[in-house]
């Protein structure tokens, strides 16, 4: 009866997505010259690369922006050296990494006649970044971006930063957009009609379907082999399902949850599924302001209690282990082994019920704590949610709406509050906006992400991370950086709960031409060929 029902649901959902869709999608959908992906949203917010907050915009905008420097399709850069010429062709910086000089490709030309890139544009693009947009805090240490010829431009910067080309030059905020067409058009108009210089350029911005591309002829390296690419937003899990098993759709933004894999495999063997690794953080804040979580003894319990390769085990395919807060591939990251043993925290919950006791509950303690009803975060803070019962720790859980979460947590209102963010492999980026004193929480909600107070409610790791942040070579930043996830282990404000990547399932007729091992929640379609 209730496979039945499912399937009329389903079905319904199905029929209702279509209908949204109109009947050109149904046409389209076996157009080899055509790359469909279905989006987890409602509609496209903007098309301006400075202003994307909705990860699935960025689909569109990878395509059709790049940047001075990329790492290789499909991966991040885990060093200064990984990153390869794009809109540069070569770079310097000084030897105490404050000045960057970049020497630009000539003959790049911008979409829809806007004409060729120079050091205008860029330092156009640089500045309004800088004034305005969605990174403001991470550009806020460049001090001056200045055009020293048609084709070069250098940066100068308040403090040292031998990551620049992680922290600030590969941004979407930063991808060179046409001063000429953002004069012409003005910056509101532009935010749906926007020109830059990558392989593909917009010809259709509709925030009720989405959005779509054509390749763009003029493209200064290697022409996109598929001459148009569709983003259409399809919120609804199911119906977004079902599109792709019918194939409308050539690839889907997946569903992170267990199982969620095997079910898709089980309705279609042929299917392929594109995995970032490691995806996204997901870390615990512990509320060192709310007792009894402020003795560092309860936290330890915690810690002994939670069986963080279970929950790895449960997401998988998608979930991976962290030993600490950075995984062990990334810059500042360990492997369990080459912890203190006393840092390892390996699952002992009789370790945690000692621990309990010594800090004077014996018999354990109840406490609320809120999670958002999204699938990845209910499914991880109902396992933590067992795992401390059976110490003592009753955590009573309430579930509730995703932007309802994030709202309650940005004014201080959860105890043990889920955090979810993509991170580049640059340690400092995820310390600087979780943990540093500047990124405290506050109860009026102007704070920060720092939900467990680190660094005034107890001593934190600002001076540790000021120091990383000024190091002039890269050795020595990791190794500042491997000193904070030591102390972190020590203080445990925030736990590495897991990574879980970011996920596509794709139909396999479609060949991305390279394999997806890391990166951003997005890739390219340039290399990308389709079969009927």
């Amino acid at each position: 009866m209730n496979l039945r029902r499912r399937q009329f649901l389903e079905l319904s959902a199905a029929t209702a997505a279509m209908s949204m869709l109109g009947p050109a999608l149904a046409r389209a959908a076996s157009d080899p010259d055509t790359i469909r992906i279905g989006i987890a949203a409602n509609g496209p917010r903007t098309s301006d690369p400075n202003y994307t907050t909705q990860g699935g915009d960025n689909w569109a905008t990878e395509q059709m922006y790049e940047q001075l420097v990329r790492p290789d399709d499909g991966t991040f850069a885990t060093t200064p050296d990984q990153y390869r010429p794009t809109l540069a062709t070569e770079w310097s910086a000084s030897s105490d990494a404050k000045t960057w000089t970049f020497k630009l490709r000539q003959g790049v030309q911008f979409h829809k006649g806007f004409g060729e890139m120079t050091s205008e544009d860029v330092v156009f693009s640089f500045k309004r970044a800088m004034a305005d947009g969605t990174n403001k805090p991470i550009l806020s240490n460049i001090a001056d971006v200045v055009a020293t010829g048609p084709y070069e431009v250098v940066i100068t910067l308040k403090n040292s930063d031998v990551n620049l080309l992680g922290t600030s030059i590969f941004l979407n905020n930063t991808a060179v957009v046409s001063k000429k067409a953002v004069d012409q058009m003005g910056a509101e108009k532009f935010k749906t009609d926007a020109v830059g210089t990558g392989p593909y350029e917009l010809t259709r911005f509709d925030s009720k379907w989405g959005t779509a591309l054509k390749r763009h002829e003029g493209y200064w390296g290697e022409k996109a082999k598929v001459a148009k690419v569709e983003s259409v937003y399809i919120a609804d899990t199911t119906a977004r399902t079902l599109a792709l098993l019918a194939g409308d759709v050539d690839m889907i933004e997946a569903v992170r949850a267990p199982g969620w894999v095997d079910s898709m495999l089980q309705r279609d063997s042929t299917l392929q599924f594109d995995m970032t690794s490691p995806g996204s953080f997901n870390t615990l804040h512990i509320n060192l302001k709310r007792k009894p979580f402020d003795n560092i003894k309860v936290r330890q319990a915690i810690m002994y209690a939670v069986d963080r390769h279970a929950v790895a085990e449960a997401m998988k395919p998608m979930g991976g282990f962290t030993a600490d807060l950075q995984p062990e591939s990334f810059p500042g990251g360990f492997k369990t082994e080459d912890l203190p043993p006393d840092l390892q925290y390996n699952y002992d919950p009789e370790k945690a019920k000692a621990l309990l006791a010594e800090a004077g509950f014996p018999d354990g303690f109840d406490f609320d704590s809120n999670v958002s009803q999204r699938e990845d975060y209910a499914s991880i803070m109902l396992i933590v949610q067992e795992q401390l019962r059976a110490v003592g720790m009753r955590m009573n859980l309430h579930i509730g709406d995703h932007t309802a979460y994030h709202a309650d947590n940005q004014h201080d209102k959860n105890t043990l509050a889920l955090h979810s963010s993509s991170y580049p492999p640059i340690p400092t980026q995820l310390y600087v906006q979780q943990l540093s004193t500047k990124a405290e929480v506050k109860p009026d909600g102007t704070g920060g992400i720092n939900y467990s107070h680190y660094g005034v409610a107890m001593p934190g790791i600002d001076d540790l991370l000021a120091k990383a942040l000024q190091a002039t070579d890269y050795k020595a930043y990791v190794d500042y950086c491997r000193q904070i996830e030591l102390q972190v282990l020590r203080d445990l404000p925030l736990i590495g709960m897991s990574t879980l990547s970011f996920t596509v399932a794709r139909n396999a007729r479609l060949d991305l031409g390279y394999k997806v091992q890391s990166g951003y929640a997005r890739w390219r379609f340039h290399h990308a060929t389709k079969k009927a």
